[in-house]
């Protein structure tokens, strides 16, 4: 079954949806046991190409793939060359993995998703002050932030914070989750320095390498939470896409494409998943890789998560990137032209989460 094409009056029923400003908890609080047809995305469908390929929406088999899983302990030791090396072979391999001992507290994790579900389910007059699809805010509230771009709906309401350069100011922040997204941006932003070293490292470049290029210089915090959904099987929680940053540090499941298959990644207590962002696809010449992956709707829920985008200052930079000089020869000559993030991103938000790769339109 392919995504819906559309139909009369859907729009309208579009524009109704948003005008509430309750998202998708609202359709459930209000006991819908059918979901709108602008919604329809069917895993199976057109739009995400290679879903027939997926054995299991439920759970991943114990003998099949399994996303690379490092422990950062003992990075400042001995151990270091080890874990650059291991960090570079998934970052090859998978464009994801999951880290432990990464330096982030537990109760601090668990607070987080504690916060965000508290933010989606108070009331409703907080979230709908925040609600709207003004991209200048650095605090906002929305379902499905393309909506009307790729003209159908993920079963996902998000919380977005821009936290760096500039962190909002605390009354910005909605109430519910203020100082848990203070503490948990301050705790992030030191894994994601520490996180480009390695990666600097493991592309065989000085440590403070991408650093040093602003690839950490500014991030936002998308907090996720899809409600129980009536009718699974005909929507999505989040599309195929690829993340448009450098790299995303995420808490929470998904499913990630790998070698023409869907695998399920559930999220184990204490872990954060790591994923290779297009911008860092692009600098290391596509020695690193950007994966696609999704997030299924679910019949049982709430569940939330969490993802943490590392980009340069995007909106100040008048810097071009493109492939890292150090990393060319005439084996390896660039793949992709050079760039500036305000040109990519206005790409990328043009089009959506719509399953196509955003970097085809910058290659050579």
């Amino acid at each position: 079954m392919a995504m819906v094409e559309p139909y009369p009056g859907r729009d309208e029923e579009m524009k109704a949806f948003d005008d509430t400003k309750a998202g998708v908890k609202g359709l459930v609080d209000a006991g819908v046991t059918s979901i709108p047809r602008f919604f329809f995305d069917p895993p199976g469908g057109g739009s995400t190409g290679v879903d027939c390929l997926t054995s299991s929406f439920n759970g991943q088999s114990p003998d099949g793939p399994q996303l690379p899983s490092i422990d950062m302990l003992g990075l400042d030791g001995d151990r270091r060359e080890e874990i650059v090396r291991e960090v570079l072979r998934a970052a090859e391999e998978w464009g994801f993995f999951e880290v432990v001992n990464h330096g982030i507290p537990r109760e601090t994790m668990d607070e987080m998703m504690e916060g965000i579900r508290r933010f989606n389910e108070q009331g409703g007059e907080e979230k709908r002050q925040l609600y709207g699809r003004d991209f200048s805010k650095k605090v906002r509230f929305t379902c499905t932030f393309d909506l009307f771009r790729t003209k159908r709906a993920n079963w996902r309401d998000t919380l977005y914070c821009l936290m760096a350069p500039e962190t909002p100011a605390p009354h910005e922040l909605p109430s519910a989750c203020r100082d848990i997204l203070l503490e948990y941006s301050k705790q992030v932003e030191k894994l994601g320095k520490t996180l480009l070293e390695i990666l600097s490292e493991s592309l065989g470049l000085r440590r403070s390498y991408l650093h040093d290029m602003g690839c950490c210089q500014g991030y936002a915090l998308l907090c996720h939470y899809y409600p129980a959904c009536p009718q699974p099987e005909l929507t999505m929680g989040t599309s195929r896409h690829a993340d448009p940053s450098f790299f995303t540090v995420q808490i929470g499941g998904l499913q990630v494409l790998h070698h023409g298959q869907w695998i399920n990644v559930v999220p184990r207590a204490g872990a954060l998943i790591i994923n290779i962002g297009d911008l860092l696809q692009l600098i290391s010449n596509g020695k690193l890789v950007s994966t696609e992956h999704r997030v299924l709707a679910n019949q049982f829920g709430p569940r939330v998560s969490m993802a943490c985008f590392f980009n340069a200052h995007i909106c100040a930079s008048s810097t071009n990137y493109g492939p890292i000089k150090e990393l060319l020869s005439p084996d390896n000559p660039p793949k992709y032209r050079d760039l500036l993030l305000s040109e990519y991103f206005e790409h990328s938000e043009s089009r959506g989460l719509d399953g196509r790769s955003h970097l085809d339109a910058f290659r050579v």
